[in-house]
């Protein structure tokens, strides 16, 4: 076979799908990743090592490359080892410590001890602009950053928390500031200590802006009849708001107009959240007639049973949606019709849902629907000899190829195939020896 392969490596168009496939195996070791990230030029997606699965040693391969793309990548990607990345924090390059810095924290990231403070005295007023408002600065550290050089810093470090603990004679420097990031930083913290707090409720309702209007519309210290005084307002946002409150009876609720202004997404309001806890609850939202409230119900993460097969039978398509998208006990059968019938981008999604991928799904080999098909290689039971047989259908050769159920005699000799070179590469199941050789291939040219 590995002159099958040298073969193919003189074959120019082969060698990139190699080099492709390799950038998206999820099961490439730190050595072989270090290899690949040498090339000046790969053939993959422009993000792909953001999207890839990056531990400890990816990480740190990835943060010592020479090619700051590669590190700005690492400092992107959601999996990266925040220990490993906190050496960017000392990165000669600025646009990579900028990039750190706007991340820091993201993701849900921890941020390791001292980095923040580190990017707080960097000498780029890029970098310090973006960690000034990080709450692990010292108050030493943020006394500092009201004095920068650099208005955008002094205005970033200037959040409501600062400013309550900051005492008069510093208050009045700031307000003499001339800089227009730091006059527009106070007017909106004094615009936050009067609005609309302070505003009394029957004020709020009356508001000009629609956005104070909306927050009395949703606050339930806002009696209920002062509230549907909104029912009728021009802004739709306000009526919606309106339209999901607790208090409401299902006759006022139907009298607001809301239907045109419910989308896909539902914000959702904190009691919704609670009700997904309180079976009661939740079975009354699940027979609202407001789609809204059971769109927002079914984005629950839990719900009970037969509150569940009530949304999942919802006549409202965007209902069917949310519970695919978003509650880990959506039903198998309502996540495989939503994968093989529906038309949005995010369609594909549904298979990887927990509760996607269960024995059966094998009787959909010679199904006409070619996502169906695709499916089979998600049923836990599948043998090799199906994943094979998969292989060579043409709407599912890709995935096929690159399932690591594929007997290894057939995984390399796909690697010799330009049709399918790079989803053989991409494959988890080959070995790092013959990824190493298919990198000996590519660098020999």
């Amino acid at each position: 076979m590995d002159d099958g392969l040298a073969r193919a490596g003189a074959d120019e168009g082969v060698v990139r799908e190699w080099l492709r496939g390799l950038a998206s195996n999820p099961a490439l070791p730190a050595p072989v990743l270090q290899r690949l990230l040498s090339f000046p030029e790969l053939p993959a997606h422009g993000s792909w090592l953001v999207w890839r699965k990056l531990d400890a040693e990816g990480t740190a391969v990835a943060v010592a490359s020479s090619r700051m793309r590669y590190r700005m990548d690492a400092a992107e990607n959601p999996t990266a080892d925040v220990e490993v990345l906190a050496a960017l924090a000392h990165d000669v390059e600025p646009r990579v410590r900028s990039v750190y810095a706007a991340l820091l924290g993201e993701f849900g990231r921890r941020v390791p001890d001292g980095v923040a403070e580190v990017l707080a005295r960097d000498s780029s007023a890029k970098v310090r602009r973006r960690v000034a408002g990080r709450p692990e600065l010292s108050r030493a550290t943020q006394d500092r950053l009201l004095r920068d050089d650099d208005p955008g810093v002094r205005a970033r470090v200037l959040g409501p928390a600062l400013w309550e603990r900051l005492v008069e004679p510093v208050r009045g420097r700031l307000r003499a500031d001339t800089s227009p990031e730091v006059r527009a930083q106070l007017t909106e913290l004094c615009r936050v200590e009067t609005e609309p707090e302070t505003l009394h409720a029957e004020a709020r309702v009356r508001h000009t802006d629609p956005r104070v209007r909306r927050g009395a519309a949703e606050d339930p210290s806002v009696p209920l009849s002062l509230a549907l005084r909104l029912a009728d307002d021009p802004d739709g946002a306000v009526r919606l708001a309106l339209s999901l409150r607790e208090d409401l009876t299902e006759e006022q609720r139907a009298s607001v107009r809301h239907e045109d202004e419910v989308p896909d997404v539902v914000p959702c309001p904190s009691w919704i959240r609670r009700a997904a806890t309180d079976p009661a609850t939740a079975r009354r939202i699940a027979a609202s007639a407001h789609a809204g409230l059971r769109r927002a119900l079914a984005a629950q993460p839990h719900l009970p049973a037969d509150v569940v097969a009530r949304l999942a039978a919802d006549e409202d398509p965007g209902v069917r949606r949310a519970l695919c998208d978003f509650c880990a006990d959506a039903p198998h059968a309502l996540l495989l019709e939503r994968y093989a019938t529906a038309q949005d981008r995010d369609w594909s999604a549904a298979r990887l849902h927990r509760n996607f991928a269960v024995p059966g799904l094998a009787r959909y080999a010679d199904d006409p629907n070619p996502r169906l098909r695709r499916a089979v290689l998600d049923d836990p039971d599948a043998g090799p000899e199906l994943v094979l047989r998969l292989a060579d259908d043409p709407e599912v050769t890709e995935w096929a190829v690159r399932d690591p159920r594929l007997p290894a005699a057939e995984l390399l000799r796909r690697l010799t195939l330009p049709h399918s070179a790079s989803a053989a590469a991409g494959n988890p199941a080959l070995p790092p020896k013959a990824m190493h050789r298919l990198i000996d291939l590519a660098q020999s040219r």
